[in-house]
């Protein structure tokens, strides 16, 4: 197994069957992705296709599910070509496109806060196990991003009303909300995540792998064209956002923690 930074992967014999376990593994930081976390996630989600696994668990080590990109990716974005922009939204898409695309099933298992691409990579697993008080939230627009890769997907999820809202307020909603909304599949007190996670899992198990990754690729083939067309549109409006004076202000007032004054309502 490959030796990774930011995430831990285990591999678990159970009675019922095997069961990788994905862990972003940051909590001194909320596991906030950057680069690196992008590309182990993208990597682990790869070998999990040629593994013995029946099913993959994605979690946040420590309170926190995962609370979006990290601060020193927002200090180093500022200063990025279009171009490099360009190549780091299409990582991002990258590890989206692989996780929706995953023939093994998957389950993600929400504590404390799933927001931005946090909130993407929780609710796009098949199955989004969350506590009661996890949060959730497309945040992107109050620092001046577009949420234009986990939009691709949203969309999919929900009606369209639904996504304007979430995506134009960034507002944060509770775990009832995500469920109310479709978002997540059972809500259950934190102390019996673990046991609500593994009880799923075990029926999964019970079930013909080869019926289930069937259905899944039965799923993902009557989407997978409007998702890359969708997700190469994301990727050039993110390149072309990210170099705007609205981004390079969106994110220096988040850094400085003001209020950010948008210099093209200016």
């Amino acid at each position: 197994m490959a030796n990774y930074s930011t995430i831990l992967v285990e591999e678990n014999q159970t009675e019922a069957g095997r069961i990788l376990t994905i862990t972003l593994n940051r909590p001194q930081r909320r596991n906030a992705l950057t680069a690196t976390m992008i590309h182990e996630l993208t990597l682990a989600l790869r070998v999990a296709e040629d593994s013995r696994c029946g099913i993959v668990v994605l979690r946040g080590a420590g309170e926190h599910f995962c609370s979006g990109l990290d601060l020193s990716e927002l200090r180093a974005m500022a200063g990025r070509s279009m171009e490099q922009h360009r190549l780091d939204s299409m990582n991002v898409a990258e590890l989206f496109r692989t996780l929706y695309s995953l023939s093994l099933p998957s389950i993600a298992e929400v504590r404390g806060a799933a927001l931005a691409g946090g909130m993407g990579l929780a609710t796009l697993c098949d199955f989004t196990l969350a506590s009661e008080e996890a949060r959730f939230g497309y945040t992107e627009v109050k620092i001046g991003f577009v949420p234009a890769i986990v939009s691709s997907f949203l969309l999919l999820q929900v009606g369209e009303k639904q996504a304007r809202d979430l995506l134009l307020t960034g507002r944060t909603i509770d775990a009832a909300e995500a469920h109310k909304l479709g978002l997540i599949t059972r809500v259950v007190p934190g102390d019996q995540l673990d046991a609500a996670m593994n009880e799923l899992a075990t029926s999964l198990l019970a079930n013909s792998p080869c019926s289930m990754r069937a259905t899944k690729h039965l799923l993902h083939r009557q989407e997978i064209e409007r998702v890359s067309r969708n997700l190469r549109a994301a990727v050039a409006i993110n390149a072309e956002l990210r170099v705007t004076d609205d981004f390079r202000e969106g994110i220096a007032a988040f850094l400085e923690k003001r209020k950010p004054v948008w210099p093209s309502r200016c």
